[in-house]
């Protein structure tokens, strides 16, 4: 899965954000890894000359293969909090999203259950 992240408003965008971003991208949505194929993250300081409660914003917004994007946005006081936050949004919504797509297509997939086998 591909991370790409933006940062505007005073947000420094350094090599280590990426690199800890896409880390902690790619293991919070590891199950997601065969729908998803690119992940957009956007960093901003909404009011950046003044400091507030609720002044750091984090979108992200995932590319479902074959389906229009889903995006979640989360508001917090600290950068960190807001990208978790975010993340924690963007996992609830691909897992209502393409669980209905499970249940319209009838995607396969493969299971953790093992026919003929009884349970202990």
């Amino acid at each position: 899965m591909q991370v790409l992240v933006n940062t505007s408003n005073g947000i420094e965008n350094k090599d280590s954000l990426e690199r800890w971003a896409s880390e902690f991208l790619n293991d919070a949505l590891a199950r997601f890894g065969h729908d998803v194929t690119r992940i957009e993250v956007q960093l901003s300081d909404t009011n950046s000359s003044r400091s507030g409660s609720h002044d750091k914003r984090c979108m992200l917004e995932a590319r479902i293969a074959g389906h229009e994007p889903v995006a979640a946005t989360h508001h917090a006081p600290s950068q960190d909090e807001a990208f978790r936050g975010a993340t924690q949004r963007l996992t609830h919504l691909l897992e209502r999203t393409l669980g209905k797509l499970d249940r319209r297509e009838h995607r396969g997939r493969e299971t953790i259950r093992r026919e003929g086998e009884p349970a202990e």
